[in-house]
């Protein structure tokens, strides 16, 4: 990896001397703080570059790029090598996702799977390349630490990590997952949505309710924040929610371990600003997380209004979910949500239905939403275990066209709209094969 980066630093070196720069990340919060670090460590270098913000990479958007230009891709592009290649000029991406097709001859690629690596987000590749570049970038860690929490890498982290969180002054404790960790518990179980809590999501009466019941009182007009409880009042609160109807076994994969990082002279969850740049993002805002991930307070301030307005929506989608008819069979549901959920959030809705104790291991959750002429489509697998939903997604995809990326427990696409119905059913065909059997 170390090779890969110093080569990636040699070629930007050479090359930037006779061609301008785009930079192009992901809109997540994976992508936003690898942009973050990306653009800093260049601005650092005294390089000139561009950046665009994206959702995904498709032919026409790759077509138009400018072959008189270095093309550098952050958080994405490893899916799309045919296109790339078709480009006459170089081309650096520093990316974590499976590559599926030949790297071409005109794409340096830094990527953990090419080397049987620790797995790394985006942003920790963008930082171990700032980093390499000049010890000075230290001070970029705790954006790397974001971006690993934005991408749920950090239950098996290994040494890379771990330097990484020293770097970033990290302050570690274990408890539940349940963001903002540093604001009042009111706030944060009212808006909660990872777990959905009945009777306690979206009602401040019903937060207020589970605090009394689990003997936190208000301190000076105000709650404790979850990293100030005890180890009793962090217990009491797991009962409590236990006792609302959250499953023991869904619980359970909600406890682990708090990030706290050092940002704006505070200390601050690294869960929550990963949730903050992900609705910035999902609301059409990521200007809005880039700014304030490289320190502008008044973006933070934006910010904040963002994610309230974001977790709103995010209610009513799950609202919606929970009320509306889906395409279930063995081992699978199809939700088709069309106009009714953002196509920029259907992700997150797809991720924490995933995540409920409502279906079973290895099942497969593929969520659907318009984007104007197109559907975006998110596929994911509930726990650890069952098919590779990039494949599946890949194999729907194949007579119809569509670009496909992901992992293979969490996966996306995007199709067009015309072809929705024949869409369904091959993706039926494929999760549920009888049908193809029978049919025959």
């Amino acid at each position: 990896m170390k090779e890969r980066l110093q080569e990636a630093i040699t070629l930007i070196e050479s090359v930037s001397k006779k061609k301008p720069i785009i930079v192009i990340s992901h809109y997540d919060t994976d992508g936003i703080t690898s942009a973050a670090i990306f653009s800093r460590a260049m601005q650092r270098w005294n390089k000139k570059f561009s950046l665009q913000i994206v959702k995904g990479l498709e032919e026409p958007f790759i077509k138009s790029l400018p072959d008189n230009h270095l093309l550098i891709f952050l958080d994405l592009a490893s899916g799309s090598l045919d296109y790339l290649k078709e480009k006459n000029t170089e081309v650096v991406i520093f990316d974590h996702h499976e590559i599926i097709q030949q790297i071409p001859s005109n794409v340096l690629m830094v990527n953990p799977l090419l080397e049987n690596h620790e797995m790394l987000s985006g942003a920790g590749i963008c930082y171990l390349f700032a980093k390499t570049l000049s010890e000075y970038n230290k001070d970029l860690a705790h954006l790397a630490v974001i971006g690993m929490v934005g991408d749920t890498l950090e239950k098996n982290l290994g040494k890379v990590y771990d330097e990484i969180l020293k770097d970033a002054d990290t302050t570690i404790k274990k408890g539940l997952l349940l963001y903002p960790s540093s604001r009042p518990l009111d706030r944060a179980l009212e808006y909660s949505s990872n777990p959905f809590i009945p009777g306690v999501t979206g009602s401040y009466k019903g937060a207020s309710e589970i605090l009394r019941d689990a003997k936190i009182p208000r301190i000076e007009g105000r709650y404790k924040a979850l990293y100030e409880l005890t180890e009793e009042e962090m217990s009491n609160l797991i009962t409590a929610i236990m006792l609302r109807g959250v499953d023991e076994k869904a619980l359970h994969t909600l406890i682990g371990n708090l990030y706290l990082i050092k940002l704006f002279n505070k200390q601050e969850d690294a869960r929550e600003f990963s949730a903050l740049i992900n609705a910035c993002s999902r609301m059409d805002f990521p200007h809005i997380s880039l700014g304030f991930c490289l320190g502008n307070r008044r973006c933070r301030e934006e910010a904040e209004k963002i994610y309230h307005e974001y977790k709103q929506h995010l209610i009513a989608a799950l609202k919606y979910v929970s009320e509306s008819e889906k395409i279930s069979g063995k081992d699978y549901t199809i939700i088709n949500a069309r106009n009714n959920i953002k196509d920029t959030i259907i992700g997150t809705v797809a991720s924490i239905i995933s995540r409920s104790p409502t279906y079973n291991e290895g099942t497969i959750i593929v969520a659907l939403a318009y984007n104007e002429n197109k559907i975006k489509v998110s596929a994911r697998m509930v726990g650890r275990e069952g098919r590779n939903v990039r494949d599946v997604l890949h194999k729907a995809v194949v007579e119809i066209g569509g670009e496909v990326g992901g992992h293979p427990n969490a996966a996306g696409c995007l199709i067009a709209k015309e072809q929705e119905d024949k869409f369904i059913e091959s993706l039926k065909s494929i999760l549920e094969p009888r049908l193809s059997a029978s049919s025959s």
